[in-house]
């Protein structure tokens, strides 16, 4: 993205990148800093004498890459980078796409028709910037299924005609009005849909069973230790246990009982108003940047207005649970799993039986966290696991130089998290995650986005995208660079491979960026190409057979001259560390929710906000709006805008994807 924000849009998006946590705490930067300056001129020495008694660098370096190449888990003949109009694939590949924002979900809904939205359509049709992409089996197969879609955010400069223009190179919009406010609340939330691959094409099954829109306004229920605490209470609901929808819905996870877990990111900026003076929620909702005032829901909606709701903020930025396969089940916003701008909730069933939920918080300087359940997973009876994310520990991360780490467990009563410190009760503790986690001494990371879990390996992998603003003095071994334009990949290894214990190991899998610029730092193996290597970590999948794929945001015509696209990884062996591109997006587009089907014949993944960039996009050169966007991507079609959608990528002729 732009360093300057061209749109109310790309502002909001920028606003997670703020970095709020005023504590003293050690930045991840810092850590890894002091971590590879010891390691790297160790090896740098032994490096130099190695090369200086045998063969020269560029014949080492050219055997190395044959060695890593040969070595890959990943076999196919990788995409050149670039930045245009459309989407490519790897050669020997088609990238199809599935369902775009608009298309009907049901049998009864009504045709996309841009110039003519309205929130009761919307309701009925799949929603904006698809996000977190799952895969859910029926009957276990690899051909027909559910997949469970976040719709993040919306771009109304892109969206709606006629209430964008150009001013001095940048977007102005006009007020908005409650229709088109109610257009934007049904175009939030996410999607259940049911697909089927007939004759080598997936397509959506509109008349299924379990098809399901979620919205800003859909009912739930708040579970866990915070339900029903008065900070949860509001003049809508004074039980404090029933809540009106979800909103930026970022990444997530499935459960092993057949469950979606979806995750709030940037609540705040839903929110507007101002709170009274001296109000007992102040400092809560400024650590979390409430009110951000993106969107004027709260000139329309009065629970997002803190003057006049100030508990409402609080019953955002959780995991909320949803059982696809019931389109009548109420999801559940689970408190136990704490509050703070999610970003990933990658499982995996412990050793002991439990379930261990990797979590990111994504914004500048925040925390990496990890809860386990209280009971094991019952691997026999699904419905038994109904409430099972409603008791549990919940941990934040601290990375030691020494490549070591601990759980910190933010506990009520434990440590400083006590009434001295005003916490009542772990509702307050869960409440304000971000406090608690300070206080605890947790290390400040560069913005945790997607995580996952290898169970073959019990490596568990956090996407940090970014964060131009660590200062020198603020980098760390796990932060190693200042003012991180790429991001980097962190490995961490539990001990004893129990992913339940209080330590464990961690390593900087790659420093992101271009390798071929010495200032950069960029950390590939010597195999990856120069189309290869990737800034901007985001999203991320491990499939079946253990291997990691990365998606990333934010790499665009400026930054790096090439858009965002998924990315292949090795991580064991020879070849650890070497990246090939497997996909790229159109200009201004993020790759989002990579998921493939359990046999790995097929791929989904999420393109959202296509046309989300222009200014230096060469030969367009100017900001996006719904009469004019940089792409129209993907139906290419006058009149039609540019429509965030999700792809499904097959190999020609069938078999396992990337092998």
């Amino acid at each position: 993205m732009n360093d300057i924000p061209f749109s109310r849009a790309q502002a909001y998006e920028a606003s997670d990148d703020v970095g709020r946590n005023t504590s003293t705490n050690p930045t991840i930067g810092d850590i890894i800093n002091a971590r590879f300056n010891r390691r790297s001129a160790l090896k740098g020495m032994l490096g130099v004498a190695a090369i200086s008694t045998t063969v020269s660098p560029l014949a080492l370096i050219a055997a190395n890459r044959a060695h890593a190449e040969a070595a890959s888990a990943f076999s196919f003949k990788e995409v050149a980078a670039g930045v245009d109009e459309k989407h490519h694939v790897a050669e020997g590949y088609n990238a199809d796409v599935l369902i775009r924002w608009g298309d009907p979900v049901f049998a009864d809904s009504p045709e996309f028709d841009p110039m003519k939205q309205t929130a009761e359509a919307q309701k009925k049709q799949f929603g904006y910037n698809c996000d977190y992409t799952g895969y859910l089996p029926i009957e276990g197969s690899n051909e027909r299924g559910l997949l469970v879609v976040n719709h993040e955010y919306t771009n109304e400069e892109l969206i709606f005609p006629g209430i964008s223009k150009i001013v001095e190179g940048k977007v102005e919009t006009t007020e908005p009005d409650a229709n088109r406010v109610a257009i934007e609340m049904a175009a939030h939330g996410g999607s259940v849909i049911e697909v089927k691959k007939a004759d080598g094409k997936w397509a959506v099954v509109r008349d299924g069973k379990m098809n399901r829109r979620i919205t800003a306004e859909t009912e739930m229920t708040v579970s866990g230790p915070a339900a029903g605490n008065d900070r949860m209470k509001t003049s809508y609901d004074s039980s404090g246990t029933k809540v009106r929808g979800m909103v930026n819905n970022c990444a997530g996870g499935l459960t092993p009982w057949g469950t979606w877990l979806t995750c709030e990111e940037n609540f705040h900026g839903y929110f507007t108003g101002k709170l009274a003076e001296g109000h007992a929620e102040a400092a809560n909702h400024k650590r979390y940047g409430t009110p951000g005032g993106s969107y004027d829901w709260g000139k329309f909606h009065d629970r997002f207005d803190v003057s006049k709701d100030p508990n409402e903020a609080n019953r955002f930025g959780w995991v909320v649970e949803i059982d696809p396969f019931d389109p009548n089940s109420v999801p559940k916003k689970r408190t136990a799993m704490g509050r703070f701008k999610h970003e990933g909730a990658a499982n995996i069933i412990n050793s002991d039986g439990r379930l261990v939920v990797y979590q990111g918080d994504d914004e500048r300087f925040e925390y990496v966290y990890r809860f386990v359940t209280e009971k094991p997973v019952n691997t026999s009876d699904a419905k038994a696991n109904a409430d099972l994310l409603d008791a549990g520990t919940l941990s934040v991360a601290k990375y030691s130089d020494d490549g070591t780490g601990v759980w910190l467990p933010l506990v009520f009563g434990q440590g400083p998290l006590t009434a001295e410190n005003g916490f009542k009760s772990q509702a307050d503790v869960l409440i304000e995650t971000r406090r608690a986690a300070d206080l605890l001494g947790a290390t400040k990371m560069d913005r945790p986005e997607g995580t996952d879990v290898n169970p073959k390996t019990h490596k568990a992998y956090v996407m940090l995208t970014n964060n131009t603003k660590r200062k020198p003095e603020q980098v760390d071994k796990a932060n190693p660079r200042p003012e991180s334009a790429f991001g980097h990949v962190i490995e961490m290894a539990p001990a004893n491979n129990d992913h339940a214990g209080e330590k464990f190991t961690w390593e900087v899998l790659v420093k992101c960026g271009d390798p071929s610029v010495a200032e950069v730092g960029a950390s590939f193996s010597s195999a990856t190409t120069k189309d290869g290597w990737f800034g901007m970590p985001d999203g991320v999948h491990i499939d079946a057979d253990g291997r990691l794929w990365v998606g990333t945001d934010g790499m665009g015509p400026k930054a790096t001259g090439r858009t965002d696209g998924l990315y292949a990884v090795d991580t064991e062996g020879p070849a650890r560390g070497t990246s090939k591109l497997f996909f790229r997006c159109p200009v201004g587009a993020e790759l989002c929710g990579p998921e493939t089907t359990p046999d790995l014949a097929s791929f989904f993944v999420g393109v959202q906000h296509p046309a989300d960039e222009g200014p230096d996009f060469k030969g367009f050169e100017r900001p996006s709006i719904f009469e004019d966007p940089s792409t129209r991507w993907p139906d290419f079609k006058d009149g039609m805008p540019p429509r965030p959608s999700v792809v499904v990528i097959t190999k020609q002729g069938g078999g396992k994807i990337g092998a």
